[in-house]
């Protein structure tokens, strides 16, 4: 599908200093850069992950389910699943927000020259990837928005999910589950998260490569 049909008709992409402004605020909330930051807790008011919230301690999981003492199976994972609308929604509803004020229009116009050549989406995927880092089902949804706003095409979702699938809720999971092992680290903390931040851009890439190759066919007539 071509740039032009991937826009609203009539819709015009002028980015000036209001939008730039929210694309930093968008970047800022989504990224995770504000969430814990050493002598500046306060910060994490304006953080996604700090809004969202998180899951207490079972110090008795016999009694600490969903459905109480020996809940399993599908009820379970249904009330789970039902858990995550609250974070979602929360992240459709702020982008919304930063759409209003042209986020997506300054990241268009900012990560397009970026991530055209790396992964051959446009830019305005970027908030959807950088959200990602923090929440995958955030970062699912609004993906999924994009294209059902006839924004992306069905080749880049794919592409978006390939990179959003290796190392999901890269910056969350790391700190939070992997911070127990970086007394063990014999590098700096910060080395593994750029290699991995990397990576999803090979996974990424590659991914497209096969899209381009193997099952160009399938996609020739994808909208």
């Amino acid at each position: 599908m071509s740039e032009d049909k991937m826009t609203h008709p009539g819709e015009k992409w002028s980015v000036g200093g209001g939008a730039w402004l929210a694309l930093i605020l968008a970047i800022l909330f989504f990224s995770g850069l504000l969430f814990n930051v050493e002598g500046k807790a306060w910060l994490g008011a304006f953080d996604f992950t700090t809004l969202g919230g998180s899951f207490g301690t079972m110090k008795d999981p016999a009694h600490n389910t969903f459905v109480g003492a020996g809940g399993l199976s599908a009820k379970a994972g249904f009330l789970f699943a039902l858990s995550l609308v609250p974070t979602v929604m929360l992240a459709l509803g702020l982008l919304e927000i930063f759409t209003h004020y042209g986020a997506i229009r300054a990241a268009h116009k900012l990560l397009t020259p970026l991530l055209r050549p790396l992964l051959g989406i446009p830019g305005r995927t970027g908030l959807a990837l950088i959200t990602d880092l923090q929440s995958t089902d955030a970062g699912a949804a609004l993906t999924k928005e994009l294209y059902d706003n006839k924004q992306i095409s069905k080749k880049d979702v794919v592409i978006m999910a390939a990179w959003q699938y290796s190392g999901a809720g890269l910056i969350n999971n790391y700190f939070s589950i992997g911070s127990a092992l970086f007394a063990s680290l014999a590098t700096p903390v910060l080395v593994p998260l750029v290699l991995m931040f990397i990576l999803k851009f090979v996974g990424g890439a590659f991914v497209r490569l096969m899209l381009n190759t193997v099952y160009k066919r399938d996609f020739h007539h994808a909208e």
